[in-house]
């Protein structure tokens, strides 16, 4: 098992800023990709971003030139950088590891609100 442990979600203004942190308890270099999901209430969870180990991020169209995702070896972290904040991108955020035979895990999720 893989425990994936999330930090950094709370309560910003529009056009603030939040950094989410996902450390798992593997090394990351386990994971064929780690990356991020959102769910928002009574909407269906949506891709944030995810990082292959090979080939490029990617991000939602929704979050492009706002948020980006990046990771540190030796802290095995990865981060979610989250800058010009608007309402609609309040949700709960989720780590997500992939493994290439046990599958996906999930991090515990961690609350983002935008609001004035």
């Amino acid at each position: 098992q893989v425990q994936l442990v999330e930090s950094g979600g709370g309560l910003v203004q529009p056009g603030g800023s939040l950094r989410l942190s996902c450390a798992p308890s593997r090394s990351i270099f386990n994971f064929n990709a780690m990356g991020w999901y959102r769910q928002a209430p009574g909407k269906q969870r949506e891709l944030v971003a995810t990082a292959p180990n090979t080939g490029s991020r990617i991000y939602a169209d929704s979050v492009k030139g706002r948020f980006t995702m990046s990771r540190d070896n030796a802290e095995n972290t990865v981060y979610l950088q989250m800058n010009s904040l608007k309402p609609e991108d309040t949700a709960v955020y989720y780590c997500y590891a992939r493994h290439a035979i046990e599958g996906d895990y999930w991090g515990q999720g961690t609350q983002v609100t935008v609001s004035s």
